[in-house]
């Protein structure tokens, strides 16, 4: 791997990031010949090939609309080491065959003398952007984490100001727009230090008033005292405003997030737990992500302070991924709620080892008739050796019998 340093700071702004096309890279897309077998596990960046040592936090989505749909953007920290706040870039993989195959590494945005951090993807399926995916991530000072930050927006000599950087693509990941800076749409203007989007994913509203309305994940600082809420959009992110924090609880705080909608068009937070019972939080929005109620534990779902991914994939069916662990990231596993995430009685092993980050995805939304859902996870595996695909089948929810006569 080639250094990529840059010892003059004014070169900060000079963003190295991809706006080349990807069609030669998508030519060398293997197609397979058939659905893969439930439970097929494939490596999508493993440390120490396509030009990095290490690589962490996952993103994925699935494109929806015609041309590409059903194509896979997987994303990742691309890192010289496994440091948080290292020289750190977004890189990219595409798999047009259901994950069985992936393109190769690709670097979609390197700063100079910058840690780029957390990726969180939406695609937009509504409005006047409708085929849009917009990449959202954070840009920190190399070796100046959430506990070396400041408040505001302005620069000073060392720029230890966190960033927030969106990228988007029209044509399902071949091309990329530049990085635009949103920092002052997403971070509040006083008490906020770091920020961070998910990382994971973001969602697009179906349901309610407020239909059409794009909402991404956020925790902020200072570290060690942070707090949950969302950025929203209504234009398909053009602009963005910054919902309320959710308020914690007397026993603890959340600081990594996912969300998903409720048929009621309700949004549901779920984030991992910090301070507190070694168990997800929740919380719930009733107006768009612009308000909050406050945070609760979710009984049946361990945390041992870990990310986790949650996705609603059609009626009240939704699936959390995590550690099924309280104290050590390992036992990757997939909870099934049949009732909108109020509780959580079906679950899958998927790794038996180490499983840190993990983020779910839709891969067919039904096979046969029988209502079962196809779905992946894209997951940090062995000590964060490798991040990797595995593809399950989930049951259709059990029919449920009527009530037998004793007349």
């Amino acid at each position: 791997m080639t250094s990529r340093r840059v010892t003059n700071i004014q070169l900060f702004w000079q963003l190295r990031c991809a706006s080349a096309t990807l069609a030669q890279l998508s030519a060398l897309l293997i197609f397979a010949a058939s659905f893969a077998k439930a439970e097929e596990i494939v490596d999508v960046f493993v440390g120490g090939e396509g030009g990095y040592p290490a690589y962490r936090i996952p993103a994925i989505t699935r494109i929806e609309s015609a041309q590409h749909s059903g194509r896979l953007l997987a994303f990742a920290e691309g890192r010289d080491t496994l440091s948080d706040n290292g020289l750190n870039d977004i890189v990219l993989r595409l798999s047009d065959d259901r994950g069985a195959s992936w393109t190769p590494v690709h670097l979609l945005c390197d700063v100079p003398e910058r840690s780029l951090n957390n990726p969180c993807v939406v695609e937009v399926t509504r409005g006047a952007h409708a085929g849009r995916v917009l990449l959202m991530f954070q840009s920190y000072p190399v070796g100046c984490g959430e506990g070396c930050v400041v408040v505001g927006y302005e620069s000073s000599p060392s720029d230890r100001v966190c960033r927030t950087l969106l990228m988007h693509t029209d044509d399902a990941g071949a091309t990329w727009s530049a990085p635009r800076e949103i920092t002052r749409e997403v971070k509040r203007a006083t008490g906020a230090t770091s920020t961070a989007v998910g990382p994971g994913i973001g969602i697009q509203l179906a349901h309610g008033a407020h239909q059409g309305r794009v909402i991404m994940p956020f925790n902020e600082g200072p570290a060690d005292h942070w707090r949950v809420y969302a950025a929203f959009s209504d234009d398909g992110g053009d602009s963005w405003r910054i919902g309320e924090n959710a308020p914690n609880d007397a026993k603890g705080m959340g600081n990594e997030v996912q969300i998903f909608e409720r048929a009621d068009g309700s949004v549901v937070l779920n984030t991992r737990q910090h301070h507190g019972a070694k168990r997800r939080k929740t919380a719930t929005s009733l107006d768009g992500g612009a308000t909050w109620n406050a945070l609760v534990d979710v009984p049946e779902l361990p945390d041992p302070t870990c990310m986790g991914g949650v996705l609603a994939v059609g009626g009240s069916t939704v699936l959390f991924t995590g550690c099924d662990s309280e104290s050590r990231r390992a036992l990757g596993t997939v909870w099934i709620s049949r009732d909108d995430g109020r509780t959580w009685g079906e679950k899958h092993r998927i790794e038996e080892g180490g499983f840190a980050y993990s983020v779910p995805v839709l891969v067919a939304s039904t096979v046969g008739d029988r209502g079962a859902t196809t779905i992946g996870v894209l997951y940090e595996a062995a000590g964060y050796a490798r991040i990797r695909f595995a593809r399950w089948v989930v049951p259709a929810a059990p029919a449920v019998k009527a009530p037998t006569s004793t007349r």
